[in-house]
């Protein structure tokens, strides 16, 4: 049996806990030898990771873990906002009482999670609420750009961690995004996922800011916003 996909999980977890930090380089040799295997399970995890986006390879210069700056941050979550405030708006739409009956258990989940302090599996289910969103969007090709980078927002989130008061503002935000979904206002629901998604791109960037690495780096955009108040 192939061991791919548990040195793909491996390489993957020692990103998103920092022991590969990130714009580290990933050396073939060196990581056979860490988690002792051959060269080529290390090569087929290093393509997947790179599909995911939590790795680069470039040709001739090998693999390294992807740079992170506050420029690609604000940017990623951009993105996202485009993409998931469209999904929202469609999922008003085309929901039905069963992806409503599945995001209610999503968020109760959620919040016990949170109550009981497992900060693990609380992105995980968040990550479920929001895949039940794009779900009854029905537009799988947009949902494919969303989850690419889903596992790289995880590992910024646990290395960087969380702004006070994030989980019961999420809280909050998801029990009026399942409101508006549940009476099918497509507006609100683009709206409030909008808005949802630029306080969470603001919180991140607040926690990276405090990273004695980063300090001193304003966000591209903000910068923007500045020389030309």
């Amino acid at each position: 049996m192939s061991r791919i996909p548990d040195i793909q999980r491996l390489l993957r977890d020692d990103i998103i806990s920092g022991s590969l930090p990130f714009g580290s380089r990933l050396r073939i040799d060196e990581l056979a030898t860490r988690y002792g295997v051959s060269h080529m399970p290390i090569r087929e995890a290093l393509r997947e990771l790179h599909g995911e986006g939590l790795v680069v390879i470039e040709p001739n210069r090998g693999a390294r873990v992807r740079s992170i700056d506050l420029s690609f941050v604000e940017d990623l979550f951009d993105i996202r906002s485009a993409i998931e405030t469209m999904l929202a708006r469609r999922a008003a739409e085309r929901r039905t009482e069963e992806h409503i009956r599945k995001l209610v258990e999503a968020q109760d989940l959620f919040e016990t999670f949170v109550a009981a302090g497992d900060f693990v599996s609380v992105p995980k289910v968040n990550h479920l609420f929001h895949g039940i969103i794009n779900e009854a969007a029905g537009n799988p090709g947009a949902l494919s750009l969303v989850d690419r980078h889903w596992l790289l927002v995880a590992a910024l989130w646990q290395r960087y961690g969380y702004t006070p008061k994030r989980f019961e503002n999420v809280s909050d935000d998801h029990r009026h995004l399942i409101r508006a979904i549940e009476r099918r206002d497509a507006s609100s629901a683009s709206m409030l996922m909008g808005a949802h998604i630029e306080k969470a791109k603001h919180d991140l960037l607040q926690c990276m800011a405090a990273d004695p690495n980063l300090k001193g780096v304003v966000p591209l955009k903000t910068a923007k916003r500045r020389n030309h108040a």
